[in-house]
């Protein structure tokens, strides 16, 4: 069994590509993938996501605000305490900082970010982070504000070695992408390849960020198994324990599947 976990369901292409989540989720399951993580990118995104969503038993969520969002409008810290309460929610975020696509609202996020830090400590769940060039300002982050015992994952990670293992010894996992399996990327597979197994987690970040051989196409959560198997390739095991690690890691971080239902 794999876990999706980091996706972004709610927004896959149900107009010409896709007859509803049902069959998005169905596709998964026929690939091992029985289990995602639907992830929010601004507050009112999540309330939407989770009236289109919640009819469905076999998804998480997260709530919160993406750093490139964090501009539109001021955070709100109770309510995203308020949402970020709710059943069924494990994390909160994606929250996290982008300076390579948004560096002239590095405040906004920056304040963005703290408060999620602060909200997680609070409700006790893990916290989804985006980091791009701002290596030294996340960890600082993290390590002032986010809490060890609760942590969370850098998502979707293509950053560096020393930045994966700072995170991972204050309590954090890293995530793998669909990235991992593009030729260009050959930095990223090497820091995958050496990162230790019992701290990683798949994702597809869907409909991003399609793996081969579907890149250039819409991604979607049964892409996970493309991932899992790269995976297994870089570390030179078998899917299996990439499948098995992943899993566990998953529960580990964000509780039991089964309290999600």
């Amino acid at each position: 069994m794999l876990i999706d976990s980091h996706c972004h369901l709610d927004r896959l292409n149900y107009e010409t590509l896709h007859k509803d989540p049902k069959q998005v989720i169905d596709h998964a399951a026929s690939q091992d993938v029985n289990y995602m993580l639907v992830v929010s990118i601004s507050l009112d995104e999540y309330q939407n996501m989770r009236r289109a969503l919640d009819e469905y038993p076999n998804l998480a969520f997260s709530c919160g605000v993406h750093p490139l969002h964090a501009h539109e409008t001021p955070i709100e810290p109770e309510r995203l305490r308020e949402l970020g309460g709710q059943p069924r929610v494990v994390a909160l975020g994606e929250t996290g900082l982008d300076y390579f696509y948004s560096p002239q609202t590095k405040e906004q996020q920056t304040q963005s970010f703290i408060e999620h830090l602060k909200a997680s400590r609070e409700l006790k769940k893990p916290v989804i982070i985006h980091t791009r060039d701002a290596k030294d300002e996340t960890l600082e982050l993290i390590k002032k504000y986010g809490d060890p015992d609760v942590g969370g994952v850098l998502h979707c990670f293509t950053e560096d070695y020393d930045m994966a293992m700072q995170a991972i010894d204050m309590g954090y996992f890293v995530s793998a992408s669909g990235i991992i399996t593009f030729k260009s990327a050959k930095k990223v597979q090497q820091m995958f390849a050496k990162l230790p197994l019992e701290r990683l987690l798949v994702e597809t970040d869907s409909p991003y960020l399609a793996p081969v051989p579907f890149r250039g196409s819409e991604n979607q959560p049964a892409y996970t198994r493309q991932v899992a198997e790269h995976l297994a390739e870089l570390k030179g095991i078998s899917y299996e324990q990439v499948a098995k690690a992943t899993t566990a890691n998953f529960q580990t971080l964000f509780g039991s599947i089964e309290s999600c239902r």
